[in-house]
């Protein structure tokens, strides 16, 4: 019921999905069309030239999905966010059915044909036309088939990058740890899928009555592929008892602090597990109050407005007490800040705020109209997220949103896929990329101290970790965060060593 509810009210943005998904395996299959068909006649007529060709298709299919897409990310012309370097990596996993299902259904056909063929004077060419390519069409309608479907399926994962289509409900869904979103984007996927197989299943046995019914569970598994991987690297293991399992959220400076914790951990004879990484405030307030993880650090205006659904109070005392109490009722502690203030940062190019004379969030008004908005999947849809922001300063982006992973706002700002972002106030990346943050003036956002949550059970049992993780409140201002998150996003330095450099100057300090 509530699913259907969903749909019923995002219709318009349901079908525009829809249409980017369909836009994306589209052109990415037809060009592989276009590719596969002579590589795997090639393949078929020249074995030494077709071994190297199914060889390089077999290990572009290798690739997981994701680490493709961030392998193209930074190459020249067909690198960047949105939907250019989905259709590249969606090309490249639909080469090798095509080529493969080719150059088999060439290789199939009765040599007694091709002689007969021969035999009646056809050339090369006219051999290929008329008797090879009419005889071996149902297995390349099958491989084309396939890559339709995997195409589908992989199409989910493409969202990360901003590139649209039904994933972004999915990632909407995991990062808020809700079944609903999830599912939205998943059965259109699979019915999709579904959709393709019946008519490509159709036209390929019109073509060869002969052949056996093809199975229908396969496109159901491959269009929620995508899903379940999303799901099992959301998925947590539960830490043995005899260690502290520190979590974090899916971004530079969480895993950062969530490194922070473990080391001062460590530092104190305290064996620790990481699951750093592990996806948005949702997923890790589901995770510690499982007690798959014990420790993560959290910001109290997320915690209060987000996870707790509280009114959004200005003052960051009383955020603190509201949020410690809270949280204390769920077996939870919050312990004290570690010092810095992480608020959201509506953020601009710098050359377009000078230009424009932008200052403050409200000066959006003037460029609302032209400009588009790009934003992470969590303040999309959370309640201090683009709504509310939306609506307490009067703004009316006449283009939607573009959503995507949070790591990859700020360089989609920078080569101006997008205009405005929401990013972090402790990033590194800002300075780094000349943007610029825009006063929020109407004080819309609700204080973001960065606060340890620990199990109440795990301080009780080893209050070693409580005197640990007290220790470090107060300590880490906002230019010690930002330093950082510099280091790691714009240096490329390792966590742990950064981690430790700072452990070492505040210790010495």
């Amino acid at each position: 019921m509530r699913l259907l509810t969903f749909w019923a009210t995002h219709g318009g943005e349901l079908a525009a999905m829809v249409e980017r998904h369909l836009f994306l395996v589209f052109w990415s299959t037809l060009v592989a069309v276009a590719i596969g068909l002579p590589a795997g006649i090639i393949a078929a007529h020249r074995p030494r030239v077709g071994r190297p060709l199914l060889a390089a298709a077999s290990i572009a299919q290798t690739i997981p999905s994701l680490a493709l897409l961030g392998f193209l990310l930074p190459l020249p012309f067909i690198g960047g966010i949105g939907p250019r370097i989905a259709i590249v990596a969606l090309i490249l996993y639909a080469l090798l059915p095509i080529v493969r299902s080719t150059a088999a259904g060439l290789k199939s056909i009765d040599p007694a044909v091709i002689d007969a063929a021969v035999a009646m004077g056809m050339t090369r060419r006219q051999l290929l036309w008329l008797v090879e390519l009419p005889l071996a069409l149902p297995s390349i309608v099958a491989g084309i088939r396939i890559a339709t479907i995997v195409g589908i399926g992989t199409a989910t994962i493409a969202a990360a990058i901003g590139a649209g289509g039904l994933g972004e409900y999915i990632f909407r869904g995991l990062s808020m740890v809700d079944s609903t979103v999830i599912l939205a984007g998943a059965i259109p996927a699979a019915v999709l899928a579904l959709v393709a197989d019946g008519v490509l299943t159709w036209l390929e046995r019109r073509l060869s009555p002969g052949r056996r019914r093809v199975s229908r569970a396969a496109p159901i598994a491959v269009a929620t592929a995508a899903v379940l991987f999303a799901l099992a690297t959301a998925g947590i293991g539960a830490g043995t008892r005899n260690t502290i399992v520190i979590g974090s959220k899916n971004f530079t400076e969480q895993v950062v602090l969530g490194e922070l914790l473990a080391q001062t951990l460590e530092r104190r004879g305290v064996t620790v597990t990481r699951r750093l990484n592990l996806g948005g405030s949702f997923i890790c307030d589901r995770a510690i109050r499982s007690g798959d993880i014990d420790a993560y650090v959290e910001y109290t205006g997320t915690a209060l407005a987000a996870i707790l659904k509280q009114p959004i109070v200005k003052d960051p005392a009383a955020v603190f007490t509201t949020v410690r109490d809270e949280y204390a009722r769920a077996g939870l502690s919050v312990l004290p800040p570690l010092g810095f203030n992480n608020t959201f940062a509506i953020v601009v190019r710098r050359g377009d705020a000078e230009a424009a004379g932008l200052k403050t969030i409200e000066d959006l008004q003037r460029v609302d109209g032209e400009w588009r908005p790009g934003f992470g999947y969590e303040f999309a849809e959370r309640s201090d997220g683009y709504a509310g922001l939306a609506s307490a300063y009067g703004l009316h982006f006449t283009a939607p949103p573009r959503v995507m992973d949070l790591d990859l706002v700020y360089r989609a700002l920078a080569t101006k896929q997008v205009d405005v972002i929401a990013g972090d106030a402790t990033s590194g990346l800002i300075k780094a990329l000349d943007l610029s943050m825009l006063q929020d003036n109407r004080a819309y956002f609700p204080p973001y101290y960065a606060v340890p949550v620990v199990r109440t059970a795990v301080l009780l049992a080893r209050p070693e970790v409580r005197d640990a993780l007290t220790d470090l409140a107060g300590k880490i201002s906002a230019d010690d965060m930002r330093a950082m998150n510099a280091a790691v996003d714009v240096d490329h330095r390792d966590v742990g060593l950064t981690v430790k450099e700072f452990l070492m100057r505040m210790h010495e300090g």
